[in-house]
């Protein structure tokens, strides 16, 4: 339920294949103001005019993908309408933003998550293989293989693990399988674009 206090958007930046422009984000949070405002003005109907500034909140993920035309547009309206925002991106993104001292020097700080440990690694596996209706046996030599494989490939980046599980399920559904293999994981793997983790 929304309720006009607290409004955030999500965007992804990469989403589209093509780098998101400065018309991009401020049609996504137009639009979000918008229906925000709908809901909030139900009874004052389509003919009221309102300034729409819902938008409290904007979260932006694969920002390593937006063009310095759109940080500008971000830096701006973070500046004119106080908007709080949080960019999310692959491992170098700080490096970049340094390149833009305006917005840069408003970056409250920046959090790099570390790779899993061995231990959260296996919390991770266990939970995936409990979602595919499946039981981690870190003694059975197929699964401890596997477990291997994603460690090596993913070298405990969470987001990576996520993207090969997703792959995984897909490639065990498509050929009927009811075990996760080193071959299932290095499928998987293939076809993923896996960039610097």
């Amino acid at each position: 339920m929304i309720t006009g206090e607290v409004s955030s958007t999500w965007a992804r930046a990469g989403l589209s294949g093509s780098p998101p422009s400065v018309r991009t984000t401020t049609q996504l949070t137009g639009r979000v103001d918008v229906c925000i405002d709908q809901h909030i003005h139900r009874e004052a109907g389509p003919t009221a005019r309102r300034t729409l500034d819902h938008v409290e909140f904007l979260v932006v993920d694969e920002a390593e993908c937006l063009t310095p035309s759109a940080l500008k547009h971000l830096r701006d309206r973070f500046d004119r309408h106080h908007l709080g925002l949080i960019l999310i991106g692959m491992p170098g993104i700080e490096k970049r933003l340094t390149r833009y001292p305006q917005l840069y020097s408003r970056i409250g700080f920046a959090h790099h998550y570390q790779a899993l440990t061995s231990d959260e690694l296996t919390f991770v596996l266990t939970r995936h293989w409990r979602r595919l209706g499946l039981e981690l046996d870190l003694t059975d030599f197929t699964d401890t293989q596997a477990t291997a494989a994603v460690a090596r490939i993913t070298r405990g980046n969470f987001r990576l693990i996520q993207r090969l599980f997703t792959q995984t399920e897909r490639i065990m559904k498509i050929n009927n399988l009811t075990v996760i293999t080193t071959d299932v994981i290095e499928t998987a793997r293939s076809t993923l674009v896996i960039g610097a983790t």
